[in-house]
């Protein structure tokens, strides 16, 4: 009885996830696996994180979409150039000041 309602109350938890949600959380993911490693050329591990989390909160869901086709392949300098201006904005600025992260090289 007991596997019965559990299994009853995972059906009712993936029927009540978004679908729009999901598929965002994915695009955020599989652009973070690009971000990082291109701001980790700049700075070590923990401050890289952190800059990878500030930019992709400052980027537009369109440039998540964009950054996210470059998943599983080496960034090329379009990519690179993206991410990079995404990290100039005054958002990403003020992410990176409140986390305690130096700003990217030019």
């Amino acid at each position: 009885m007991t596997a019965r309602i559990a299994l009853l109350l995972a059906i009712f938890a993936v029927a009540a996830c978004d679908p729009q949600e999901v598929a965002d959380k994915a695009v955020l993911r599989a652009a973070e696996s690009v971000v990082m490693p291109v701001v980790n050329v700049d700075m070590p591990a923990g401050p890289a994180q952190a800059a990878t989390t500030c930019i992709l909160q400052a980027a537009s869901p369109a440039e998540r979409q964009s950054l996210a086709r470059d998943v599983g392949v080496e960034a090329g300098t379009l990519t690179i150039a993206t991410i990079r201006s995404i990290a100039t904005r005054p958002g990403a600025q003020a992410c990176f000041a409140a986390a305690g992260v130096p700003p990217l090289q030019a």
